[in-house]
């Protein structure tokens, strides 16, 4: 639903996973739903491209329907939502059965169309969301198909963790030396998690936001946290406060460097060395001096993270 801006990291649905099992090419990016699958999932009006998701994304009167990429991930996102309790924290966009009970329809999802617009000004309220989410899906095993995904995002997120090598174009080896330089040994619990919070969260007058197109990992909260803030900074001009806001997660200067290693890898895996613009790297260096700063510093101090650091240490 959100449309990243131009000279930003691709979001996770902007490049097609490779290699991976259980993909499903349903049709191309400027197919509409074919028919059966509208009336498979009880749809009688005419579709209508949405933003965002390379085009891909369709509502169609009180739903929305994209094509499926990875089945497992599917099924697996539409059996967590369907049983999540609701909240009057968060809104999610519930997933539809088809006519035969299924999740699935040729290939193509389908979930409620829920009211609201992204707002990443807001990013307090989005990190709220965020939270609230989290701990309602806390109690939910970690999936199986985390292990078959071999796409940029996942990729990125392995080396940020530290589970692969760190292997990219120079220009983003020269942003991630200070990262890896500082990164340090965590021990955190691990849960789902939503990772791209900060364009996936829908604001509507008199309704709690709504956490849509969940982008799952395995991960410590505290981290997706990071990732929205992350972008927040290199991308939607937040202030350098919002660092010391969410100071007290757990490990928060550590899991700034896993966000930022994460990001970077993940773009020079989609794009490569040709990637490098002279507005990315920008974009990125002053949040990596304040998320050195912040993974090295003993304490929050604002007057401090206004000269470049962050003052809070990683929750040590």
């Amino acid at each position: 639903m959100d449309e990243a801006p131009a000279t930003a990291l691709p979001r996770r649905k902007t490049t097609s996973r490779c290699d991976v099992p259980e993909v499903v090419n349903a049709t191309s990016s400027a197919d509409r739903p074919p028919e059966t699958v509208l009336a498979a999932f009880g749809v009688t009006e005419d579709p209508v491209r949405l933003a965002g998701g390379r085009g891909r994304t369709w509502s169609a009167g009180p739903l929305v329907v994209k094509p499926v990429e990875l089945l497992s991930e599917t099924l697996w996102r539409a059996g967590v939502l369907h049983d999540l309790p609701d909240s009057a924290d968060f809104r999610v966009a519930r997933p539809v059965r088809t006519r035969n009970g299924g999740w699935v329809a040729d290939g193509w999802e389908a979930s409620r169309l829920v009211e609201g617009e992204p707002d990443v000004r807001r990013h307090d309220d989005v990190l709220h969301a965020g939270f609230a989410f989290h701990a309602a899906v806390a109690g939910v095993p970690r999936p199986a198909y985390l292990d078959l995904r071999r796409d940029p995002w996942s990729y990125g997120d392995r080396v940020a963790f530290d589970e692969l090598p760190v292997r990219t174009s120079p220009a983003a080896a020269n942003l991630l030396r200070p990262l890896v330089d500082a990164r340090r040994p965590v021990d955190l619990v691990p849960q789902a998690v939503h990772g791209d919070l900060l364009g996936n969260v829908l604001f509507a007058d008199g309704l709690p936001p709504a956490v849509i197109d969940w982008a799952a990992y395995w991960r410590p909260p505290s981290w997706a946290s990071a990732v929205a803030v992350v972008d927040a900074l290199c991308w939607y001009n937040a202030s350098p406060d919002l660092l010391v806001r969410w100071s007290h997660l757990p490990q928060w200067g550590q899991m700034l460097i896993r966000a930022l290693i994460y990001r970077i890898v993940t773009h020079d895996k989609a794009f490569g060395a040709a990637g490098w613009t002279s507005d990315q790297v920008s974009a990125y260096r002053p949040v990596i001096e304040l998320a050195t700063a912040c993974a090295s510093d003993s304490g929050p101090d604002r007057h401090a993270l206004r000269s470049g650091s962050c003052g809070r240490a990683d929750g040590a």
